[in-house]
């Protein structure tokens, strides 16, 4: 009796222990809650273009209202995060004007993300926020998201990409094709040696029409004018996976604020989100609702 009494409490323990140290980490991963900080910057066009905090808030809605283990926080009109705050991100996301306007490079904020990303915190740039002056945050950008806008390389024209075919990856998760008319940038700078860890998200072959402008630091260059020619398909988003760990992702739309009513405009960046957070991405994506009424609300 006392022998299957001794047989009972070890399976008992057996049960309650996860079975190997994978299940565990599975475990553990799945439980966690994903801290995600948005910075939001000024207002910088008229209504309803570049409604970088009407955007974040809405983002923020949908992640909040996916039932996923994931905390959001909004930092609007060009606001920063203390330092605790940064320490504790899963990933970071910053939609605002950029060029040497970018809000990561008032003060030493460049500086302080550093330290994040060295960590392995994720971070993903939205539209305006993928562009860096070369000799000042271009370099950092090449290291954490694998790309960036680069002025008189990559381009800003306005058009209406194809989206029909996409990589197997877990920002890719539901997405279906879909065509939107945008601000899509461009002809990125991309680093040499991402080879193998940069996934394109989205691409598509743009129109002779991208490059009908006259010659500037947004409009062109030899390169991609004939790239276009050629139909060489151009990125509009992608995924970066850093080298020494952490995750980067640049989406080029989101210019005019109504396209997030567009499902998967909205599924290719909450996916993005939760994969630079190192969290699991559902398999059909992160699915989320956004009313006429929804658009409307917190524009500049």
């Amino acid at each position: 009796m006392k022998l299957l009494f001794h047989l009972s409490i070890i399976a008992l323990v057996a049960l309650s222990v996860p079975a190997t140290a994978a299940d565990a980490e599975a475990s553990s991963t799945s439980s966690k809650v994903s801290n995600v900080l948005m910075f939001a910057g000024n207002p910088s066009h008229g209504r309803g273009a570049h409604e970088h905090n009407a955007g974040a808030l809405l983002l923020k809605k949908c992640l909040d209202e996916s039932g996923l283990p994931v905390s959001t926080t909004v930092f609007h009109n060009g606001e920063w995060a203390s330092p605790e705050q940064l320490a504790a991100a899963d990933t970071v996301l910053i939609y605002c004007d950029g060029g040497k306007r970018h809000l990561l490079l008032e003060g030493d904020r460049l500086k302080q993300l550093a330290k994040e990303m060295n960590r392995g915190c994720g971070l993903v740039c939205l539209h305006y926020g993928v562009e860096f002056p070369k000799e000042n945050g271009g370099s950092e950008m090449l290291d954490w998201m694998g790309g960036y806008f680069e002025a008189d390389w990559s381009v800003n024209p306005h058009w209406k990409p194809d989206f029909k075919e996409f990589p197997k990856h877990p920002v890719s998760n539901g997405l279906t094709e879909f065509s939107i008319q945008d601000e899509w940038y461009f002809h990125m700078r991309f680093a040499d040696e991402a080879k193998g860890r940069l996934t394109k998200i989205l691409t598509a072959v743009a129109p002779e029409s991208t490059m009908s402008r006259p010659d500037g630091p947004h409009e062109g260059n030899p390169t991609v004018r004939k790239a276009v020619a050629d139909m060489v398909p151009q990125c509009t988003a992608w995924a970066f996976e850093r080298k020494h760990g952490g995750r980067g992702f640049g989406f080029t739309g989101g210019h005019f604020h109504k396209n997030w009513g567009d499902d998967n405009q909205r599924k290719t960046v909450l996916n993005a989100i939760l994969w630079t957070a190192k969290a699991e991405v559902p398999e059909d994506g992160v699915t989320s609702k956004v009313t006429a009424e929804d658009l409307e609300k917190n524009l500049d």
